[in-house]
């Protein structure tokens, strides 16, 4: 093959500095992986320590908050060190909280400051994440730039 039929390289560029808002996209995945995780830990430890209506239903619960802790971990894990694949799981973590946050703020309690933070992490980190700064950084080619 000539050296115009290979096809280009999908690679980001890891050659300067990553980007301010690659880090920060990063940080607020890995921050909500975090949560999912305090979160999974603190519903499976009232669930053996309490009195749940359900012990069974409540450990299920904790246990699948930490399992699903692992799509943002993994993401963020992935965004600090400019793997490209790393977004769509990012995205797909922001997309999903959203209506979580959304139901949080239409309760009637003390969920509601969590929904706003939800919302406001949420929003934050998905503007970063289609930021063309970012695009770039993890090595992302849009529609029609196939060729280049």
């Amino acid at each position: 093959m000539s050296s115009e039929q290979t096809p280009p390289t999908t690679t980001p560029d890891a050659t300067g500095p990553r980007p301010r808002r690659l880090t920060y996209a990063a940080a607020l995945a890995a921050l909500e992986g975090l949560a999912l995780v305090a979160g999974g830990v603190w519903m499976a430890v009232l669930a053996l320590t309490g009195e749940p209506d359900d012990r069974q239903q409540a450990v299920t619960g904790g246990v699948t908050l930490i399992v699903l802790a692992l799509l943002p971990l993994l993401a963020a894990r992935g965004l600090f060190a400019r793997r490209s694949w790393s977004r769509g799981p990012a995205v797909i973590t922001q997309i999903i909280a959203l209506p979580v946050a959304y139901n949080l703020l239409r309760s009637d309690s003390v969920a509601i400051p969590a929904g706003i933070a939800l919302a406001v992490v949420s929003v934050t980190a998905l503007v970063l994440l289609v930021n063309p700064e970012t695009t770039r950084a993890l090595g992302i080619r849009g529609p029609g730039n196939a060729e280049k």
